[in-house]
């Protein structure tokens, strides 16, 4: 969980909404420290091959299902989101990019 500005935000809802966006191969959220609201949420998205993707559109999209707080205000395209071997994703390597 995700404590944003005194919200509660579950990562995992917000990767489930963005990973059925055509053209996304792979998601991972995570809280990253902010100034103002302690943490905010950071979206890191694999493009599937050949896809057109825009973090606007991405951000849109959260907003038509969830609620504002919700939204991701960093998104940042990778070439992939490292995992565990038991599909964990890495926060520590992802964040070093």
């Amino acid at each position: 969980m995700i404590v944003s500005g005194g919200e509660n935000v579950f990562p995992q809802e917000v990767e489930h909404v963005l990973a059925r966006v055509p053209g996304v191969a792979d998601v991972a959220v995570l809280g990253v420290p902010d100034e103002e609201y302690g943490q905010r949420l950071a979206a890191y998205v694999v493009a599937a091959a050949g896809a057109r993707l825009s973090a606007d559109e991405l951000r849109r999209t959260v907003k038509e299902e969830l609620a504002g707080f919700k939204v991701p205000r960093d998104v940042e395209f990778v070439a992939s989101v490292p995992r565990s071997p038991t599909g964990k994703v890495e926060r520590d390597r992802l964040l070093r990019g």
